[in-house]
C-alpha cells in the first residue's frame, strides 16, 4: 500500500472529539469516594465540569493546565496534528487565558502506519503551536492499536479575568463564535460522501485557533465561557446551565451552521456519538411547536472539534461585545423544569 492513499480515519473506530465518553457514562466513572485534601490554590478543579484546572499563583496570575486527545478526524496526517492541537489550546482560550507551552501525546500504530506519516501528525501540530506562539516542547509517545494525539498544554491567566463555564447570569445573552456541523461533515468524510468543496471549509474551521477568547476574558460583561466540543452544542450548555443555576434558551433560526450540512442531515449522515450525546441529556431538553425537531436532533447533540466559544454576555455590555460577537443565539433564563428550550 503506497502512503498516499492510507486514509487515517479508516484506523479509528472514533472521530476527533466524537471519541468523548458519553456524558452519562463519564459522570459514572467521575464517582469517588475519596475526600480530596482540600487545597484553597486550586481555583477550577474536579468540583465542575469547567474546560480545564486552575491554580492561583498567589501574585494575581492563575496557571491554567488541561489536556484533549483523540483519533483521526480527517485522513490527512498533517490536517489530524494541526486539528487536535487548535482542539487542545482551545480549552485555554475558553478560560479567558494565553497558551504558553504544550507538550504532545502520541500513540502510533507503528506496525500499520508509517513513521513518516507520524513526523507529518507532528509536524501539524508543530505549525498550530507556532501560530498560538507556543514552543511544542516535548511529550511522550506509546505504541497503540490505533492512532492518537494530542497536546497537554500550560498557560496562564489573570484571575480578573478568568471565565468559566458556571457563572453565567440569569437573563444573559448567548453568542457562539463557529458555525456548526463539523461532526456531521466529518462522518460524510469517513463515508466517502463529502463534497469536494466541502473539505477545505471543514479543515479550515476545525483548525482556527479560539484566540478572541483571551479578549473576550478581559471584559468584564463576560460572564461564563466555555468551547463546543465532543458533547455537543445542547451538552456545553446543559453544562453551562446547571452549573450557573439556571435554564437556557436557544433561538434555532439563529444558529450559524457550516455549508453543506443540512444536506448531510437530509441523507441521515451524523456520528454515532450524536445518539449517544442525546441519550445522555435528552431529558432535560423541550422544542417549541415550528422546531424541526429531525433536523435539530441531528445538529444539536452533533460532537464538534475544536468547535466555536459559547459565550455569556450581560445585556448591559452588548455593545462592549459587538465587534467581537455576532448575533446572539439565545439567553440564560431563570431555572425551569427543562433546562433547555429550543424555540424559533
Amino acid at each position: 500500500m503506497t502512503q498516499d492513499i492510507i486514509k487515517l480515519t479508516q484506523y479509528s473506530r472514533g472521530a476527533g472529539c466524537g471519541c468523548k465518553i458519553a456524558p452519562k457514562v463519564l459522570d459514572e466513572i467521575l464517582k469517588s469516594s475519596i475526600a480530596l485534601p482540600d487545597n484553597k490554590n486550586l481555583l477550577v478543579g474536579n468540583s465542575s465540569k469547567d474546560d480545564a484546572a486552575v491554580y492561583d499563583l498567589g501574585n494575581g496570575m492563575g496557571l491554567i493546565s488541561t489536556t484533549d486527545f483523540f483519533m483521526p478526524i480527517v485522513d490527512d496526517a498533517f490536517h489530524f496534528g494541526r486539528i487536535a492541537a487548535a482542539n487542545s489550546i482551545s480549552d485555554i482560550y475558553a478560560m479567558g487565558g494565553k497558551p504558553l507551552l504544550a507538550i504532545a501525546i502520541l500513540g502510533w500504530p507503528v506496525d500499520k502506519l508509517s513513521v513518516e506519516l507520524a513526523q507529518q501528525l507532528i509536524e501539524g501540530g508543530r505549525s498550530i503551536c507556532a501560530e498560538a506562539g507556543i514552543p511544542l516542547a516535548g511529550g511522550h509517545s506509546i505504541d497503540s492499536q490505533e492512532p492518537i494525539f494530542g497536546l497537554a498544554v500550560t498557560g496562564i491567566v489573570p484571575i480578573e479575568n478568568l471565565k468559566q463555564n458556571n457563572t453565567a447570569q440569569e437573563g444573559d445573552y448567548l453568542f457562539l463564535t463557529k458555525p456548526l456541523g463539523v461532526g456531521i461533515l466529518s462522518t460524510a468524510q469517513k463515508r466517502g460522501l463529502l463534497k469536494e468543496e466541502h473539505l477545505p471549509l471543514m479543515i479550515g474551521q476545525m483548525t482556527s485557533l479560539n484566540k478572541i477568547g483571551e479578549e473576550l476574558g478581559k471584559i468584564k460583561g463576560v460572564t461564563a465561557m466555555t468551547d463546543v466540543t465532543g458533547f455537543g452544542l445542547l451538552g456545553h450548555l446543559i453544562e453551562m446551565a446547571e452549573g450557573s443555576g439556571l435554564s437556557a434558551e436557544i433561538y434555532y433560526d439563529k444558529l450559524p451552521i457550516s455549508a453543506g450540512v443540512k444536506e448531510y442531515i437530509a441523507q441521515r449522515i451524523f456520528p454515532d456519538a450524536t445518539t449517544r450525546n442525546w441519550n445522555g441529556y435528552s431529558d432535560k431538553v423541550k422544542f417549541e411547536k415550528g422546531v424541526n425537531v429531525m433536523e435539530a436532533f441531528t445538529l444539536l447533540p452533533d460532537p464538534q472539534t475544536n468547535g466555536g466559544l459559547l459565550v455569556s454576555v450581560k445585556g448591559e455590555s452588548l455593545n462592549d461585545v459587538k465587534d467581537i460577537l455576532e448575533t446572539p443565539i439565545g439567553r440564560m433564563s431563570k431555572q425551569n423544569e427543562k433546562i433547555v428550550l429550543v424555540k424559533m
